[in-house]
């Protein structure tokens, strides 16, 4: 019985991890190269005059970020959660840092560097607003935490781990609203916008979807009760 029920368990969680860190390869593996380029190695992504001339904060936020991602997505495994709880811990309390690292070095790369070629206003604004709200996100959740309400902690972290994931989806929204609506300044804007916009749709959803196995075990619960009352 042990067996059949911890079965289940593992086939549920491991598809989650699988396609987040799926999902995170993309900004992970742009970010290496770009990160090549910067400690002198080879040219492979478009020139970026911004970068070259103040590395330091594409650094963080590409480390930082990279981590952030790669690891995050483990957080999210029930399964771990309940065999490896220290290690849950000591892991948050790192990426705490390391989100909080890349979303500031996202916002001071937003104020400071000139603005990217080919974009505007507008998504210069949802850069400030979605980096802002991340860093909000994190510094909630682990207040959260401090207080021992895990429901707020694990709600407001959901919500900067897919603030922080923008940049995977991002990769699709792109190309797709380019090739729909043509390469402008707008539509770049609001292309990209979208991925963080998405992120954040379906972690709202999942964090605010009824509790499958809480209403699934409503029914058995009740029974007993009136029997006992009876």
């Amino acid at each position: 019985m042990a067996g059949a029920s911890s079965s289940p368990a593992r086939r549920s969680s491991w598809p989650v991890q699988v396609a987040l860190v799926g999902l995170a390869a993309i900004p992970v593996i742009a970010g290496t190269m770009r990160l090549t380029e910067v400690f002198g190695g080879p040219h492979v992504m478009p020139a970026n005059p911004r970068i070259a001339a103040s590395p330091a904060p594409v650094v963080v936020h590409i480390v930082g970020g990279g981590v952030f991602l790669l690891l995050g997505a483990f957080q999210f495994s029930a399964l771990l959660r309940r065999r490896k709880p220290n290690w849950h811990r000591r892991a948050g309390r790192a990426l705490v840092g390391l989100g909080l690292a890349a979303a500031l070095a996202a916002l001071w790369m937003t104020l400071l560097y000139p603005r990217q070629t080919g974009t505007g206003v507008v998504l210069y604004l949802m850069r400030l607003g979605f980096g802002s709200a991340m860093t909000a996100s994190i510094i909630l959740g682990f207040k959260a935490i401090r207080r021992h309400d895990i429901t707020q902690h694990r709600a407001w972290m959901t919500r900067a781990y897919a603030l922080g994931l923008g940049a995977g989806t991002q990769a699709f929204t792109i190309g797709t609203g380019q090739a729909i609506f043509g390469k402008t300044v707008l539509t770049t804007d609001l292309s990209t916008a979208s991925g963080w916009i998405i992120n954040l749709a379906i972690a709202e959803y999942l964090i605010r979807r009824p509790n499958r196995r809480r209403a699934h075990d409503w029914r058995p619960r009740r029974r007993a009760e009136l029997a006992t009352s009876t």
